[in-house]
């Protein structure tokens, strides 16, 4: 039952340190928290490479990282495959192959278990993307049943909205709400007016 859940919010909290392996243009490396500093980045857990709607999410994301990184974004995919399974994904897939973005492997669970995605009984993250503003705190997620498959530009502009609210304390955004449209100053002038 919901009520015999324990459900901790992120909003606002500082993401813990990690240090994991990552794969990206044919190259292995290490990622850790102090790369994130200063910057705007979104992590992106997958249940698994080799998989079915994992590589259209991924792919998804491929096609539209220019536009992540022109607001100054990066992303990080995260799932429990080594680095190594990684490159053998991108070497055989013509979806992975166009990822330029950051692959992580979280074969320790560490980044699972710190943002609460990972299901041990499956051995796998659900999927959840994590906003996470250059404070390194979370400024917006969501977390998916295994088989819901989520959309890049709607990822898009929630980040956005997410550095525009971290720009403009005393603005907020309405739905649907797109770089240069109208935002709301919150008071009681508005109340009831909306």
């Amino acid at each position: 039952m919901l009520s015999d859940l324990f459900i901790e919010n992120m909003i606002g909290q500082e993401i813990g340190d990690f240090t994991v392996t990552a794969y990206k243009d044919g190259e292995f490396f290490e990622v850790s928290k102090d790369d994130l500093k200063g910057k705007w980045s979104v992590f992106f857990f997958y249940p698994g490479d080799f998989t079915f709607v994992c590589p259209t999410e991924l792919e998804d994301l491929a096609e539209n990282y220019e536009k992540f990184q022109k607001i100054g974004c990066d992303i990080y995919s995260v799932s429990t495959d080594s680095e190594f399974v990684h490159k053998a994904w991108a070497d055989a897939s013509p979806s992975i192959g166009k990822i330029k973005y950051t692959m992580l492997s979280d074969r320790t669970r560490q980044l699972g278990e710190m943002f609460g995605v990972y299901v041990p009984e499956e051995g796998q993250n659900l999927r959840g993307t994590f906003i996470i503003n250059p404070d390194l705190k979370v400024s917006a997620y969501e977390i998916h049943d295994m088989g819901i498959g989520r959309d890049a530009l709607s990822l898009l502009r929630k980040v956005e909205a997410s550095q525009f609210v971290f720009e403009h304390g005393d603005k907020v955004c309405p739905a649907k709400w797109q770089p240069g449209d109208d935002t709301l100053t919150p008071g009681i002038d508005l109340v009831g007016k909306l």
